[in-house]
């Protein structure tokens, strides 16, 4: 798919084309058009101009635009020495044929361009795999673009032509890799699975941070963790999931995941193929959904991610509203946002600003499904007074001849690990020793 990057030149130089319809808020092609810059830009194409096309009436079979407007559109490619077509809306692969024929161009969509940054921007095995299937099933309907030399070449007779031929045998091929790439996706996402269980044999809360693409994800990440995930100012700077542990506060432990960025009309084929990636997601007890509180879109910002949340289902799931970048922020944004989300807090990863506020909110939350319990385990059973450290909130530890008694917090979801041992004697034994317990 990135045969329109020359290896030629010293950069490929695109035109790119913003579709405003009918069905839009005024503005939001303008916004898409200047977010499809700032995607152009990280694949590395020199922007010669950015062009918005008002539709007043509905997209047309041809060229998506009227004949007119393209035929206007290709003169300035030209006139501007462009080498590729960028058009900020999803084309069908007649439309996308009808550019090229027409224009002597390659021309690509949106969701070519988000799928030649993840490709670019995949190292692991997993997210590989997953871009890989997605490129696949993207082409597999426009495969007639890289054979049109051959199309003409028609033959007589029950066997078709030799581009007939070739085009069946090239689709077969990319069939083929399809199913081989789903079948290795299924075998991680099963050895995923497989490693959530072991993490669940020692459980401990679990939370994911959310968010639009270039929000500050991965810094924040590394702040709280003290880990070294990749982090820089650019869209989908990272794709793999990490998980490392958070000790809070108040002593416990909490899994902490940074997933993949997200973006306005990200390729619903994508979502599909990262599900294992964003699985993290269904299955932590809480997000943390991080805004950049200096970029002007981050209302649509805060809605597109909200949107992906109910595709994924996890749009049930507490969340605690994260407005970052607040040193960079300018007075009067920061109090608009405060009072449009009187419930978020506001924070600076780069400065640390408000960190200390969004710790007590994720041990506050990670509390919400805790239940107080008494309980007596048995002297056998260290392991098991370690782990509800790990996963609750131990208030008093007294070691009795007949076993350690315990009263504290533990979520629910964790209720078979200590249901077993709640105590609920009326007279306790005689204290063999005792051992001070920090709150």
């Amino acid at each position: 798919m990135a045969d329109f990057i020359s290896d030629d030149k010293p950069t490929t130089r695109a035109l790119l084309v913003g579709v405003q319809t009918p069905g839009m808020q005024p503005g939001e092609g303008a916004e898409l058009l200047t977010e499809l810059n700032e995607l152009v830009a990280n694949l590395g194409l020199a922007i010669t101009r950015s062009t918005l096309v008002n539709l007043r009436d509905r997209k047309q079979p041809k060229f998506l635009v009227g004949s007119g407007k393209a035929a206007e559109l290709i003169a300035l490619a030209k006139a501007d020495g462009a080498d590729v077509i960028v058009v900020d809306e999803e084309l069908s692969p007649a439309q996308q044929r009808n550019w090229e024929e027409e224009s002597g161009r390659a021309v690509i969509d949106r969701q070519e361009v988000i799928l030649e940054i993840f490709a670019d921007r995949a190292h692991t095995r997993e997210a590989v795999l997953q871009v890989a299937l997605a490129r696949m099933e993207y082409s597999l309907p426009r495969l007639t673009r890289a054979w049109t030399h051959l199309s003409r070449q028609r033959g007589r007779g029950s066997m078709g032509g030799e581009g007939e031929t070739q085009l069946e045998q090239d689709r077969r091929i990319v069939r083929d890799r399809i199913t081989h790439l789903k079948a290795e996706i299924a075998a991680v996402i099963s050895q995923r699975a497989t490693q959530r269980r072991r993490r669940q044999r020692t459980p401990v809360p679990g939370a994911a941070i959310v968010g639009y693409t270039n929000a500050g994800k991965s810094s924040l990440l590394n702040r709280l963790t003290g880990a070294q995930v990749y982090a820089a100012d650019k869209l989908f700077a990272t794709l793999d999931p990490t998980t490392r542990q958070l000790v809070l506060p108040d002593g416990r432990t909490l899994l902490l995941t940074d997933t993949v960025g997200f973006i306005r009309r990200l390729p619903h084929r994508l979502i599909e193929a990262f599900k294992a990636t964003l699985e993290e997601v269904t299955v932590s007890d809480f997000l943390i959904h991080v805004l950049d509180a200096t970029n002007p879109n981050v209302e649509h910002h805060f809605a597109t991610t909200l949107d992906v949340m109910r595709e994924l289902g996890a749009d049930q799931k507490p969340v605690i509203t994260v407005f970052n970048k607040i040193d960079a922020a300018d007075e009067f944004t920061l109090a608009r946002l405060r009072a449009q989300h009187p419930e978020a807090l506001f924070i600076s990863v780069h400065t640390g600003a408000g960190l200390d506020r969004l710790l007590r909110r994720c041990e506050e939350l990670a509390l919400d499904d805790q239940v107080a319990a008494e309980l007596l385990i048995p002297h056998s059973r260290y392991d098991l007074i370690a782990r509800l450290r790990t996963v609750g909130r131990v208030h008093t530890q007294v070691t009795h001849d007949d076993g350690v008694h315990l009263t504290g917090r533990f979520p629910l979801k964790f209720s078979s690990l200590f249901t077993p041992f709640v105590h609920q004697s009326k007279k306790k034994p005689s204290a063999r020793r005792q051992r001070p317990v920090k709150a």
